[in-house]
C-alpha cells in the first residue's frame, strides 16, 4: 500500500527531505546481506510504498510540500533535482509569502481554513496516482505557527476526507530550553487536537537527538540539519519494509509497514503517543521491535517480554512484536529500532502543560491567539485532554 507524506512547515519539509532522500539511498543501496532476490522483493515494496515513477522511469516522491513562506519548499526541491536518484513533483507543493508568525492559531484559525481547498486538491491529486492507499503521514514542528496551527487543521481535513485511511501524525517535541516564547501554548493546542484527530502521534525530542548527534556522532557543531538527518535516518529504519511475521514470504503490506492498532480498546486513551527511541526498558502499553540485516533471527530479545515492563491489562505477548528482515538498512549491516507506548513523555509533557498553564494563568500572550479566534475556554479544554493522558500514563 501507499503512503502520502504531507510535509508541514519549515521544520516538516526539512525533516521530509531528509527522509525521502534516506529511504532513496537505501532503496539503491548494494546490499551484501541478503540475495538479489529478497533484495529485488524489498526494493518493489519500498518503491511501491513510498515513490511514483515517471515516464522516464526517475523515482517522485508521494509527497504534498505545505508552507507559508516558499524558501524551504523551493531549496527542498532543488536539492532532491540535484541528488539524482529521486525528485519531488513540481506541482504538488504550496506556498504563500507570509508566514504564520510563530503562533498556532494563525495557522489554524486563518492559514488553514483559507488554504485548505488548495492543499487537500494536492491530496486529492496524489490519492488519485495510488493503486491502493494505505494512509497519511504528517511531519510537523510542535513549536511554530504554520507545522503546528496548520498542519493540525489540514489533519481534521484529512480525517473528514479520507475517514478509513490511516493517519499519522510525526511531530517534533520543541528543545526544553525554548525556542520560541510562546512555544508551550503551541504545543498543548496541537497535541490536544491531534490527540482527538489522529490515529497515532509518533514524537522525537529535539533534546534526546540532540544528545544522540553530540554524545553517539561526536559532532562538535550540531546544526539542524544533523538532527534532522539522525531523525530521518531512524523514521526510515521504521518504515522500510518488514517480515512482520516469522516464515512470511511477502513483506508486509500494512500502511507504513506497521499495524498502530496494538491497544485494546478498552483503553483508549492510552492509543495515542509513541516515541522513537534507544533500546532501552520503561514501563509500557506496547512495544515494536524493528531487527534489520546480519543475523536477526539469532537476537534475543527476551527481556521485552518480562511481565513487569507492561500494563496488568495487556500480557506480553500481545504487547510486545518483533519485525525482521536479512535486508540490511542504508548499508548498516544491523540495526535494531525500538517504537514504544511507554511513560517516557511523561515528563517533558508535564513539564510543557506546567510551563503553558503558569503563562495562562497570568494572561501571558493570550491575546496573541484571541485575536485570531482562539477563545481562554480552548486553552481550557486542552489543559483538561492533556491533563487526562498525563493521569492515563502515570497509572499504567
Amino acid at each position: 500500500m501507499s503512503v502520502i507524506a504531507v510535509q508541514l512547515g519549515q521544520c516538516g519539509n526539512q525533516i521530509g527531505y531528509e527522509l525521502f532522500d534516506v529511504i532513496c539511498s537505501d532503496l539503491h543501496s548494494k546490499n551484501g546481506t541478503c540475495s538479489r532476490r529478497e533484495n529485488k522483493l524489498y526494493q518493489e515494496a519500498c518503491k511501491e510504498r513510498f515513490f511514483n515513477e515517471d515516464e522516464s522511469g526517475n523515482l517522485v516522491a508521494r509527497a504534498v510540500l505545505v508552507d507559508m513562506e516558499p524558501k524551504v519548499i523551493s531549496h527542498s526541491l532543488s536539492m532532491a533535482a540535484r541528488s539524482g536518484q529521486w525528485n519531488y513533483n513540481h506541482h504538488s507543493h504550496f506556498s504563500q509569502k507570509q508566514g504564520s508568525g510563530n503562533n498556532w492559531a494563525n495557522g489554524y484559525c486563518v492559514h488553514g481554513p483559507k488554504h485548505q481547498d488548495c492543499v487537500m486538491d494536492l491530496v486529492r491529486k496524489q490519492v488519485e496516482e495510488c493503486d491502493r492507499l494505505g494512509g497519511f503521514f504528517t511531519i510537523m514542528s510542535m513549536a511554530g505557527g504554520t507545522g503546528s496551527g496548520m498542519g493540525t487543521h489540514v489533519t481534521q481535513c484529512l480525517r473528514d476526507a479520507y475517514p478509513n485511511s490511516l493517519l499519522l501524525n510525526h511531530v517534533i517535541w520543541p528543545y526544553g530550553t525554548g525556542e520560541v516564547i510562546v512555544q508551550n501554548y503551541n504545543s498543548i493546542l496541537t497535541l490536544s487536537h491531534l490527540y482527538q484527530s489522529s490515529d497515532a502521534l509518533l514524537v522525537h525530542e529535539n533534546d534526546v537527538i540532540h544528545k544522540v548527534c553530540s554524545q553517539l556522532m561526536n559532532i562538535k557543531q550540531i546544526s539542524f540539519r544533523d538532527v534532522n538527518k539522525v531523525i530521518a535516518h531512524q523514521l526510515g529504519n521504521v518504515f522500510q519494509p518488514t517480515y512482520t511475521s516469522e516464515g512470511a514470504s511477502h513483506y508486509s503490506r500494512n500502511t507504513l509497514g506497521i499495524n498502530w492498532q496494538v491497544q485494546p480498546p478498552s483503553k483508549p486513551e492510552t492509543e495515542k503517543f509513541s516515541l522513537i527511541k534507544n533500546l532501552n526498558f520503561n514501563t509500557s502499553v506496547a512495544n515494536l521491535a524493528i531487527l534489520r540485516g546480519k543475523d536477526v533471527h539469532t537476537a534475543s530479545l527476551e527481556g521485552f517480554k518480562d511481565p513487569a515492563l507492561y500494563t496488568s491489562w495487556l500480557s506480553p505477548a500481545d504487547a510486545f512484536s518483533t519485525w525482521k528482515t536479512p535486508r540490511a538498512f542504508n548499508k548498516y549491516e544491523k540495526s535494531a529500532t525500538l517504537v514504544s507506548n511507554s511513560q517516557c513523555l511523561l515528563k517533558p509533557l508535564d513539564n510543557i502543560v506546567h510551563k503553558a498553564w503558569n503563562m495562562f494563568a497570568s494572561k501571558a500572550y493570550v491575546h496573541q491567539y484571541t485575536k485570531f479566534g482562539i477563545e481562554e475556554e480552548e486553552f481550557l479544554e486542552s489543559f483538561t485532554i492533556l491533563e487526562q493522558i498525563i493521569a492515563s500514563y502515570t497509572n499504567l
